[in-house]
């Protein structure tokens, strides 16, 4: 079964799609870079029984299998360059996002003047992660270098790097993986075959079209 989170039509919904469909039609700019950042976890399994392999038929899998702890992963993926990096990290906190953007600032971006950030409102997505994490003088440079714009609640399909989790979850993620070792290993893999191919969302959606096919969505005037 599906689970669907439907949007309310408010303005401030409407505001924050439009800004941040805005944000995606800025051209290529390697110094105004624009990265979407979203994050998702993983059970770790270890399997009890060796999966039994025949040449020329599916693999049997048991249904036995014993939990390992719970890994989180970071996407930052940047469309117009057709870059992602994956940070595999053993917590879900606001040390573990501020660790997160000060790679993205100073081991990705060291060049940007400003990265376009599109993220949604978890409450971990602040710059008060920032202050959490580094002395004050270092979260203030990390958090001059970031222009964020936030997504509406309930609208994941508007951040592209929650398609880049759709695509390493069917592409990478569908095994078991029994560490985070094991994890980052398989994640790093697919992120350097996708980099290298140069593959990337082909994002068509404006906010000409939101006005048409979402027009439920803005409030009504008299």
């Amino acid at each position: 079964m599906k689970e669907w989170c439907i949007a309310t039509a408010s303005a401030e919904y409407v505001a924050h799609m439009e800004d941040v469909l805005e944000v995606y039609t800025q051209p290529y700019d390697p110094l105004r870079p624009v990265v979407c950042l979203d994050e998702t976890s993983r059970q770790l399994i270890e399997e009890r029984r060796i999966p039994v392999t025949q040449p020329g038929q599916v693999e049997l899998v048991d249904y036995e299998y014993r939990r390992c702890g719970v890994v989180n992963l970071f996407m930052m993926f940047e469309p117009l360059a057709a870059k992602r990096f994956v940070e595999v990290t053993n917590t879900r906190t606001r040390v573990d996002f501020a660790h997160c953007i000060k790679e993205l600032v100073d081991i990705h971006y060291p060049h940007a003047e400003k990265i376009l950030l599109v993220m949604d409102n978890l409450n971990t997505h602040s710059i008060a992660s920032l202050y959490q994490a580094f002395p004050p003088a270092q979260a203030r440079r990390l958090a001059e270098k970031l222009e964020i714009h936030h997504t509406p609640k309930h609208a994941s399909w508007l951040n592209m790097a929650e398609i880049e989790i759709s695509v390493l979850a069917r592409q990478c993620l569908a095994g078991y993986s029994v560490s985070a070792d094991d994890m980052r290993a398989k994640v790093n893999a697919w992120q350097f075959r996708r980099n290298s191919a140069c593959l990337s969302v082909d994002w068509h959606f404006t906010t000409a079209d939101a006005r048409i096919k979402l027009k439920k969505l803005y409030p009504v005037f008299a």
